[in-house]
This record gives C-alpha cells, sequence and structure tokens, in this order.
C-alpha cells in the first residue's frame, strides 16, 4: 500500500512540474508597439572636438570623469515608423514617397559603439530592438582604423541576426540612412536587396555577417565585405570587395575583380560580361559567363605551398563590335575561347598577387593547407600570424579553359 501511494505521489509531482511551465503565460511580452524596431544602423568616425560639442553627459560627466577622446564615432540608426511600413502587395513595389514617411533617422556620437547606443536609448522613448536588423554601414575610415568594437558589440546581441548585410561605404556611411531610392520606400530594403539580388545575379558572393565573423575566426582565411558607393541618384553601386587583416582592412577590388573571386571559388551563377579583343584593333566581341568550375590543389615545394587552380567557364557571345568578325567560322570561336583564356590567367593571377601584398587570405588558401597537409601547418605555419606571413610568398599555377557554348545572335 505505502510502494502503491509514493508511485501516485510521483506521479502528480511529475504532471505538476509538467504543467506548470505551461501556466506562466507570456510574462515577459513585449508588445511591438512598445519597440524601437531597428532596420539599419550607420557607423562613422567623428572629430573628438566636433563630439564633444554633441555629445550629452550620460556616460559620464564633463570635469569629474575623464572620457576617452580617441576613436569617437557616429552611429545613426533607421527605425521603423508604426504603420507606415508597406505590407500588402500593392504597396511593396516603388516608392510613393519620401523615406521620412516609412522611417525615422536618428544620429548620436559616442566614444564606443555601445557608448553611442546608449546616449541613443536616452533619446527614444520605446527599447531599441534589433530582432529586424537588415544592414549595418560602416564607413571607410572606420573599417581601416578596425572593426574590433563593431564586431564585438553586434555579435554578442542576440537579436542580431547573422543573415544581415554589413558594407563598407566610400565616404560617409551616414548618408546612406538619410537616402531616399526610387525603387523602394525603406532605404535599408533596398541596400538589402541590391546585395540579395547581386549574390542571385551572380554578381557578388553571399557573404552576410555571420559568414564574415566566421571568416575572422579562422587560423587559414581573412574575411571581406561588400564595398558600396553612394550614387547622385540616391541609387547604391558595388564598388568591389573590401578585403581585410583581422578585423582592419587592408583594400578593395575593383568591380570586375568580384568576377575573379567568383571564379577562382568556383561559385554559381556567373553573371558578368566583358570584353575581348581579337587580332585587329575593330575585332572586339563581348561574351558573358554562365558557369564556372574551379578546383584547388596544394603541394609543398621547398617547405612553401604551392597551389594549382584550374578554372573552367562556359560563355555566351553576346555581341560582336564590327562586321569584321565572322562567327559562323569555328576557327573565329576558338580564336575568342583563347584569346580569353590568356587574358583571365594573367586577371585571376593578379587579384591573387593583390590580396597576397597585404597577407589578405580572402580566398581560403590557409584552409586548404590546414586540411590537406596538416603536418607541414602544425610545424610551419602553426597560427594565423604564421600563415599570413607564410600566405605572401605563396606559389600559384592558374589554368583557364573557356568554352563557348551560344553565339547569341545571327551567325555572319
Amino acid at each position: 500500500m505505502r510502494t502503491r501511494k509514493w508511485t501516485k505521489t510521483v506521479k502528480a509531482l511529475c504532471c505538476l512540474c509538467i504543467f506548470i511551465p505551461l501556466l506562466t503565460g507570456c510574462w515577459d511580452q513585449l508588445e511591438i508597439e512598445e519597440r524601437a524596431v531597428v532596420l539599419g544602423v550607420s557607423i562613422d568616425t567623428v572629430d573628438p572636438d566636433v563630439a564633444e560639442e554633441e555629445e550629452d553627459e550620460i556616460s559620464h560627466l564633463r570635469g569629474t570623469i575623464t572620457a576617452p577622446r580617441n576613436n569617437m564615432v557616429r552611429v545613426a540608426v533607421q527605425i521603423a515608423l508604426p504603420g507606415r511600413i508597406p505590407l500588402g502587395p500593392g504597396e511593396s513595389g516603388g516608392s510613393s514617397g519620401s523615406s521620412e514617411q516609412t522611417v525615422w533617422v536618428i544620429d548620436v556620437v559616442g566614444h564606443s559603439i555601445t557608448d553611442a547606443f546608449m546616449n541613443l536609448q536616452q533619446q527614444v522613448s520605446n527599447r531599441l530592438f534589433f530582432g529586424h536588423l537588415r544592414v549595418i554601414v560602416v564607413s571607410e575610415a572606420l573599417a581601416k582604423r578596425g572593426l574590433e568594437n563593431v564586431n564585438d558589440y553586434f555579435r554578442r546581441n542576440p537579436e542580431v541576426r547573422r543573415m544581415a548585410w554589413l558594407m563598407i561605404s566610400q565616404g560617409s556611411a551616414l548618408k546612406f540612412m538619410k537616402a531616399s531610392p526610387k525603387l523602394d520606400r525603406v532605404p535599408t530594403l533596398y541596400l538589402m536587396s541590391t546585395l540579395d539580388e547581386g549574390v542571385r545575379m551572380g554578381k557578388f558572393p553571399k557573404d552576410y555577417i555571420g559568414i564574415f565573423w566566421s571568416n575572422l575566426s579562422k587560423k587559414g582565411q581573412e574575411g571581406f565585405l561588400p564595398y558600396v558607393e553612394m550614387k547622385k541618384e540616391q541609387n547604391v553601386e558595388i564598388k568591389g570587395l573590401a578585403y581585410f587583416v583581422g578585423d582592419r582592412m587592408v583594400g578593395v577590388t575593383k568591380p570586375l575583380e568580384i568576377a575573379g573571386y567568383l571564379a577562382i571559388k568556383g561559385i554559381n551563377p556567373a553573371g558578368y560580361r566583358v570584353f575581348i579583343q581579337l587580332d585587329g584593333a575593330s575585332e572586339t566581341v563581348m561574351t558573358n559567363a554562365t558557369h564556372r568550375n574551379s578546383t584547388i590543389k596544394v603541394k609543398i615545394k621547398d617547405n612553401i605551398p604551392v597551389f594549382s587552380i584550374a578554372i573552367s567557364v562556359e560563355l555566351n557571345l553576346e555581341a560582336k563590335m564590327s562586321d569584321e568578325v565572322k562567327i559562323n567560322n569555328p576557327a573565329t570561336l576558338k580564336a575568342i575561347e583563347k584569346k580569353q583564356e590568356e587574358v583571365s590567367v594573367k586577371f585571376y593571377s593578379d587579384i591573387i598577387k593583390k590580396t597576397q601584398a597585404k597577407g589578405s587570405d580572402i580566398f581560403g588558401f590557409g584552409e586548404y593547407v590546414r586540411a590537406k597537409k596538416p603536418q607541414f601547418w602544425n610545424k610551419h605555419v602553426k597560427n594565423v600570424e604564421g600563415w599570413r606571413a607564410m600566405y605572401k610568398d605563396c606559389q600559384f599555377e592558374v589554368k583557364v579553359l573557356m568554352k563557348v557554348r551560344r553565339i547569341g545572335m545571327k551567325a555572319q
């Protein structure tokens, strides 16, 4: 009897433990109207003398607590206005009004990212919410100084999604928050779609903020970010890849060199068009890459990694600049393939050399060494600093195979 009674007591306690969490309800609920939903953030450098005039005495008192004057930043946020963001399909296309009708842009200064957001929260009645943050724009000047503080703040914030975009701006980053693009009423959504569509069209590699942070953590690879410029019509151009050594930006590629990175990594789809000049000055054609494939192998020679990169690209012949080019002749197509192969070998090699000069292995060649030659890595490379030094001396053998699949025009 005692055993049966004890069993019933245990069962009752188990049921009670199971149902108690279900009875708590939404004890920590926070209504959406009580949140300040941040869609975009921009971060710029600022002169300490200018910042001191604008900053309020929130984190320190002048004359009693001395705050650091160096590395001050200007942080701006784009906050969604409740009820103004287009939701239905009839409202999503085009811009029927200025961005001021859908978002609210506020900028403050601070001695760090944390300090700036604390100053910002002092000016906003609702709690800042980063769950819908889509774009973080950092000025080139700050990126060259280093992104350690930026990465640390957003990486530790559990609300920030790893699918957000972090980008480097040419000039001021604040103007991206105040822009009024014609294709979208919300500037940050336009910035996000510019990069997302670039990935889908083969114009840019997939490089969300989570991927960038992952690359920073690797021993044999450096990170890179999109480098963007605001044009006069409030549209945004992807100007290249901003490549890093650690958290510090050290260089920028040209726009077409993005295609070189994509080809070396074998990333598809392919979406760039280039001019190819044959024998004569007027014998110029335009080709469009449609598919890429690459194979990377590594061997060790005299204690130096030697990489063999085999790249194959399928092409469409898009246009010819002169009637002298007879594309109905198979020999002409072969000449186009051979000429583009010669040009591409130098083009890809030059991109690698550019990153070697800075010690920035954005391709992840060091990860191939770690995976394929672990004993060599452990003995001669050992860590990320060792690979940055060795990457400058690595040798590369690039082979390219081009194949014209379609001519896309009347054969004559």
